[in-house]
């Protein structure tokens, strides 16, 4: 099968993390885990991606994205663009039942040592105002509130907070 994005495959620990999952590694997401990635995304979401638009996304040529294994299993993932001095996250899940257990963290922090390892000077992304328990995570990483994108949500109108973790690096 096709490989979507092309980074290198990367273990939690080797990123320096410390999870309290055995066995969590992260590698990047390629067609034959669409399925999967999709059963995560529909138990995450209301208002989940399609399968096309995965793939759409994913054949960006800034896109990157990291799937969080343990086992033989995909609990999680993230979707980003790396721009030239910045890092904007597109969607990030965790299923349901590997909660709480600080993956999506993990794979947040990831995404945050990619760019620093990039020298860019921010990671953005948007969240729905509703969606205080992610706000929460972002903000204990370091993420402020930058703005607000109104009526962002096209499935409900919803608006979306602008959050950006501004890092030392390049203008």
């Amino acid at each position: 099968m096709e490989r979507l994005v092309e980074k290198t495959t990367e273990s939690a620990e080797a990123a320096g993390l410390t999870g309290s999952l055995d066995g969590l590694r992260f590698r990047p997401m390629n067609s034959s885990d669409l399925s999967e990635v999709i059963e995560i995304e529909r138990a995450s979401f209301a208002y989940p991606w399609s399968t096309n638009f995965f793939l759409q996304e994913l054949k960006v040529g800034c896109a990157r994205s990291l799937l969080a294994v343990v086992g033989d299993r995909p609990v999680g993932y993230i979707i980003y663009w790396l721009l030239q001095h910045e890092i904007d996250v597109h969607n990030l899940a965790v299923h349901p039942s590997y909660r709480r257990q600080g993956i999506g963290k993990a794979l947040l922090e990831a995404v945050i040592e990619e760019a620093r390892r990039q020298r860019a000077n921010r990671v953005t992304l948007e969240v729905r105002k509703s969606n205080e328990e992610a706000q929460k995570l972002y903000q204990a990483l370091g993420f402020s509130a930058k703005g607000v994108r109104t009526a962002y949500y096209s499935d409900d109108g919803e608006d979306a907070l602008i959050m950006a973790l501004e890092l030392e690096g390049p203008v």
